[in-house]
């Protein structure tokens, strides 16, 4: 066994990029990868994340604005609007992501979908012109460095005049070796090997995401752990 697994030290480079987030990945790689991505969204816990929150903040016959940031493969905003649906709720959805290749891909798996849009830009300096009922940031702000990450926080309360969802990965040690594990056995593509092992040695510890929000002036947020190693902040707007 590498021994390096068993230290739980954030391990960051801005400049070793996910295989996803590099220039010109190969489409069909890529397809393959967020494809995977996706399923470990509806097994392992994001969107079971989205799902507790929604029940929370949709309520029927509701119609809501709602940006998802870093939005690669557009599963997060589709079961929005499948959730919506059901609930009889209407929503508009911006899904913003500053990879082209993947947002095409997203694209294409939306078109029955005409509730979400789709806008290539870098959160980090993004600015609609609009505020939103609800931003969403899933499984994103692991790949940024600390004080970039803090200023994506800010960045995401002011776009927000109702409720904010921040959602990761949490560093560790049961966490590192179970993303080594799948990767191993049940996730093999290289690109989802790669990116997997990457992103959990990038995460944020619980309590490094508590001072996130902290440092990000997030007044009176709520924090917890969700099951399969992923945690959750949010921010809840006063009236």
């Amino acid at each position: 066994m590498d021994l390096d697994l068993l230290h739980n030290t954030r391990k960051f480079d801005p400049e070793l990029l996910e295989l996803m987030d590099r220039p010109d990945p190969s489409t069909t790689e890529l397809a393959r990868a967020l494809i995977n991505l996706q399923k470990l969204n509806r097994r392992f816990g994001s969107h079971r994340i989205i799902r507790h929150f929604l029940n929370r903040w949709l309520k029927p016959g509701e119609t809501l604005t709602i940006l998802d940031a870093c939005t690669g493969f557009g599963d997060i905003p589709r079961l929005v609007v499948e959730w919506a649906r059901k609930k009889g709720s209407k929503v508009k959805v911006l899904a913003v992501d500053m990879q082209p290749a993947t947002l095409e891909i997203a694209q294409q798996r939306s078109a029955l979908f005409p509730e979400i849009s789709y806008v290539q830009a870098d959160v980090r300096s993004f600015e609609p012109g609009e505020s939103f009922d609800i931003v969403l940031c899933s499984l994103a702000l692991h790949h940024f460095a600390w004080r970039e990450a803090v200023e994506i926080l800010e960045r995401l309360s002011r776009l927000s005049h109702r409720a904010v969802l921040v959602s990761d990965l949490v560093r560790s040690i049961s966490g590192i070796l179970g993303v080594y594990l799948l990767t191993s056995t049940v996730f093999r593509n290289p690109m989802t090997k790669f990116d997997g092992r990457l992103s959990i040695r990038r995460a944020f510890s619980f309590a490094e995401m508590r001072n996130l929000a902290l440092e990000a002036r997030w007044d009176g947020f709520g924090h917890r752990q969700f099951l399969v190693s992923h945690q959750a902040l949010w921010l809840e707007k006063r009236s």
